[in-house]
Order: C-alpha cells, then structure tokens, then sequence
C-alpha cells in the first residue's frame, strides 16, 4: 500500500516570488534595470527598527538584510543583500555562494500554515514579523532544501507597506 500523500494547502496557488541573495544590492538592481528594463525597485532594510519581531529557529534574534522587491510579469522578485547576524541567506552564501535562494508562496494565515509545515515534517528555520504599516506581514523560511533543492517563504503581506528607502530608478529615470 502507498503511503496517503498530503499536500500543504498554501502551495495551492503556486508561486507568487523568486528570490536571489545578491553580494551587492544597488549594482544588481540597477544591471536588472539597464539590461532587462525590470524595474522600479523599492528598497527596504529589513531588521530592527522595521520587523518588529524576528526568530532563527524560533529564538528571538537580531538579523539585518538590505532587499530591493519588483515585478517581471506577475511574479514579484526580490533581491537580497545579508548585511548582518545569522540568517538562512549567510547559510546559503556559505553552501552555494549567490544566487537563486527561495521560492516564496503567499499564506492568508501565517500560524496555520507554520503548523500545517511543521506537522508535514518542515521545520521553520527563520522568520520575521510585523514590517506592515499596522504592524502587520509575516515572513518564514522553511527547511525545504534538501527535499525539494530550495527554500520555501511563506509570506503574509502587509496590508500596506512602509514608504521604501529609495526607489531605483528614480521617477525622472523610469
């Protein structure tokens, strides 16, 4: 007899975002620009004081990244600078250098699908909460790698979102 397979719900709507750990943040947004025309580029330091609340294997912790978010077609792409602390980009820069990182997939409710995750045997590796301007949005990084050759985010948008450090390229540019 085959084992029953179970399918975690969130994955129902595929993916809704590709991320890549980049080494230098403005130089990669900007050859995505001139070269590809992918573009404008909202630029965010995600640590404290914006998240609110971050874990590493769900203890709370201190971590920064410098990311930099736009569409090609529909899919939302992120790029991703580790600037501080342990996180899962420092551990796939250690294992792989730079590149592709995650495959992100968006949740309604973050604490199910956490739970949904951990009962199918995927461990939360890191997360972070509460970067919405009503304090809002949750992120979190599941231990998929070895099963599946990446990592999965599920991602709880904020309803709105703080106004971006910087937007490349400028709207005189765009």
């Amino acid at each position: 007899m085959s084992e029953e397979r179970k399918v975690l719900p969130f994955l129902k709507n595929g993916v809704a975002q590709i991320a890549f750990v980049v080494k230098d943040l403005d130089a990669t947004v900007e050859a995505y620009w001139k070269h590809f025309g992918i573009g404008p580029w909202h630029f965010y330091t995600y640590g404290a004081p914006l998240v609110k609340r971050m874990t590493r294997h769900g203890i709370p912790s201190d971590y920064k990244m410098r990311v930099a978010l736009s569409y090609f077609g529909s899919m939302r792409i992120e790029l991703i600078e580790q600037v501080s602390g342990d996180t899962v980009y420092a551990d796939f820069i250690k294992k792989h250098g730079y590149g592709i990182q995650h495959l992100g997939v968006l949740v309604e409710d973050m604490e199910s699908a956490i739970a949904e995750a951990t009962a199918a045997g995927f461990a939360m590796t890191m997360d972070g909460a509460g970067f919405g301007l009503e304090s809002d949005g949750h992120y979190a990084y599941l231990d998929t790698e070895d099963v599946i050759g990446t990592t999965i985010e599920l991602i709880e948008r904020p309803k709105g979102r703080m106004k971006p450090e910087k937007v490349y390229p400028p709207e005189e540019d765009a």
